[in-house]
């Protein structure tokens, strides 16, 4: 099974987050489970934000790409004809709530709910467990690519 971050356009893959086409990157994968999303991440040593938990904006970022392959899918399922590619998705609104200290050591599950889903817009909530504790929330409403960010020189 190829994760959505997988079907992006080659010259659209180089997300920090999520992109196939960035080594240094979380190179972060997300699939269909049923009718929600999932991903699944383990920090390393370097994510920390004080000793023996994660750093915070690594959760929004997980959150954040999670949440664009989640919507991009989302959109693709609704919507495609079999003839195009899996449209990309951008981040226009994201809120974090942080419930409970994230520990390290333990692998990170991204769980995304699709709320509603348009041909320009997808709107989601996104949680971030780990060892069976919701550590975050977010709430994300993801648009569809401009125009003006494709084809931008590296």
């Amino acid at each position: 099974m190829q994760a959505f971050q997988d079907l992006y356009p080659a010259d659209l893959s180089h997300c920090y987050g999520c992109g196939k086409n960035n080594p240094h990157g979380h190179q972060l994968k997300s699939f269909w489970d049923d009718d929600e999303t999932i991903a699944l991440f383990t920090p390393k040593p370097f994510h920390t934000a004080i000793p023996g938990f994660v750093y915070g904006g690594l959760i929004a970022s997980l959150i954040d790409c999670h949440g664009t392959g989640s919507a991009s899918a989302a959109a693709g399922r609704a919507f495609a004809d079999g003839t195009q590619e899996a449209p990309r998705f951008v981040t226009a609104a994201l809120n974090i709530d942080y419930l409970a200290p994230t520990p390290m050591g333990v692998e990170l599950e991204l769980r995304g709910v699709i709320r509603e889903v348009k041909p320009n817009k997808v709107v989601l909530d996104i949680s971030l467990i780990a060892a069976g504790v919701t550590c975050a929330k977010g709430h994300m409403v993801a648009v569809k690519m401009p125009t003006s960010m494709m084809g931008c020189p590296l």
